[in-house]
């Protein structure tokens, strides 16, 4: 049994499932780098006070970017900081709620799961968009699954795809709790649907294959579970030709 896919959280410019290519040089900026995160300090200070300085003179957007930035390379306590100085001076309620999700996605990498399910229900109480909402419906689900609190998982697993039913990510994660309850024919429905919206992962195929085995059918199993393992060599196989560039 695997778990949940990993986290979803804000492709800020065009962030994929696996975030790469991140620029991490900062423009030239008069900071004195021993008081100064030097990745932070591209946007604001780590003295930033919302006493002293006005939300318009704070760039959210980029902001926002410097916490992907620290996601990118396991910084999550950084991360949490910098999306929760990201929500404190967003003016516009979609950028507020993006920046509490993605805070809890890092408190979630840190397995802090409390903190996580407090992070995405501040981004729920904000009248953002739908895909944010459904990412941190998702998201959501994620950790309460985590915490143990499996049939609020399930609820909020369905509550992302109501928000945005093109979420195939969000189909995923419906389906992997439809089948943790063992309602294993509603799985593969939810599956299915996260196929034709795009989604083809190893961990897709391997509950998808699982769900197949609780129905009976076994041939067909055993061809998902060769095709997720294919799917894994491959993708290995890219990684060592990636680092050996």
């Amino acid at each position: 049994m695997t778990d949940p896919e990993d986290h979803e959280y804000s492709e800020g410019q065009g962030l994929p499932e696996s975030p790469e290519g991140f620029d991490l040089d900062p423009p030239e900026l008069a900071v004195d780098p021993d008081k100064v995160d030097p990745v932070d300090s591209r946007v604001v200070t780590d003295q930033l006070d919302a006493r002293q300085i006005a939300s318009e003179d704070v760039d959210t957007d980029e902001l926002i970017e410097v916490g992907l930035n620290y996601m990118e390379i396991n910084r999550f306590e950084e991360a949490t900081e910098t999306f929760e100085r990201a929500a404190q001076f967003a003016e516009r309620d979609d950028l507020e709620q993006e920046a509490w999700t993605n805070k809890g996605v890092a408190h979630a990498e840190l397995e802090e799961y409390d903190a996580a399910i407090g992070s995405y229900r501040e981004a729920l109480s904000i009248d953002g968009t739908s895909d944010n909402e459904a990412t941190a419906e998702t998201n959501l689900a994620y950790a309460l699954w985590e915490a143990g609190q499996t049939a609020q998982a399930l609820e909020h697993a369905e509550r992302a795809v109501e928000a945005d039913e093109r979420f195939a990510r969000g189909w995923y994660n419906r389906g992997f709790f439809l089948l943790e309850r063992g309602l294993s024919e509603d799985a593969l429905d939810a599956f299915d649907n996260a196929q034709r919206l795009g989604m083809r992962s190893p961990e897709l195929l391997e509950e998808k294959a699982r769900a197949l085995e609780e129905t009976g059918e076994y041939d067909r199993a055993e061809e998902l579970a060769d095709e997720a393992q294919e799917l894994r060599e491959q993708a290995e196989a890219e990684m060592v030709d990636r680092r050996t560039e």
